[in-house]
């Protein structure tokens, strides 16, 4: 019987995939043995007979190799090196300023500063000049408005004497339309135009009071207001040939005073 055998050459264990050749050697030699082990154990005790040749044919099986469960390798340890102390950061010196430069950025705020106070300047003019304009306007518009009330307050002044002199005419009108109910003209001829006058052209107004007496004659007839003075004879003539009817009162004529009469003198 013969034994087919293999060897194996370790190198050295320096790694994972070593071992892992190292445990697949080990489990084949120990199938090998327990295979040897098996055989012997079935070998016969007694002589045996002559032994008859025999061809013992051998196939080498090719086990696959077990697998091996990964070892975990710890990490190694971190060397931290010792943290050095750091050197003190000596100071940089800055650089200096040129002169011209720090000149010329002085003369350029000093620029915009002034640039800056002319704006605002122009700012408040122009505010000064509209509180100007706003002030003159308003005054405006309160004179108009005074003007405007002033002359409302003439108008309604105006209105007023246009009215008292109306209300004033009617009372004259009716108290003269109450005495010529009581003493109505009978007579009355118009006074002669002078004949100075119509040469001239000369027109007027003649205005006689007088007295009627109880017979109903004028006595002493009078030329009241302006009258031109060739105006005045023919009218005081004219007034004496009136004739009136007398007033009575409680049935007795009575005489009435302040009677008046305008001579209008035109030419037509």
């Amino acid at each position: 019987m013969m034994f087919a055998t293999q060897s194996f050459s370790l190198s050295r264990l320096s790694n994972a995939s070593g071992w892992r050749n190292f445990m697949a050697a080990g489990v084949a030699v120990g199938m090998h043995a327990l295979v040897l082990a098996l055989l012997l154990a079935q070998w016969p005790s007694d002589t045996p007979d002559a032994p008859k040749v025999r061809t013992l044919t051998t196939q080498l099986i090719t086990l696959p190799a077990p697998v091996v469960p990964d070892i975990i390798t710890p990490p190694e340890p971190v060397i931290v090196p010792p943290v050095q102390p750091a050197k003190p950061i000596e100071p940089v010196e800055a650089p200096k300023p040129d002169p011209r430069i720090q000149q010329q950025k002085l003369e350029q705020a000093a620029l915009a500063r002034k640039r800056v106070a002319e704006q605002e300047r122009q700012r408040e003019l122009q505010r000064a000049q509209q509180r100007e304009q706003q002030r003159i306007a308003e005054q405006q518009a309160l004179a108009r408005r005074e003007a405007e009330a002033q002359q409302r307050l003439a108008q309604e002044q105006a209105r007023h004497r246009q009215a008292a002199a109306a209300a004033e005419r009617a009372r004259q009108a009716e108290a003269a339309a109450a005495a010529s109910r009581q003493y109505l003209p009978i007579a009355k001829d118009a006074p002669d135009y002078p004949d100075r006058a119509l040469d001239k052209n000369i027109e007027g107004d003649c205005t006689v009071s007088y007295r009627v007496n109880p017979q109903g004659r004028v006595e002493n007839p009078q030329v009241i207001g302006d009258c031109h003075p060739l105006f005045v004879r023919p009218s005081l003539s004219a007034a004496k040939t009136f004739r009136y009817q007398p007033r009575l009162e409680n049935g007795k004529a009575v005489a009435v005073d302040g009677v008046k009469n305008t001579f209008h003198y035109r030419i037509e």
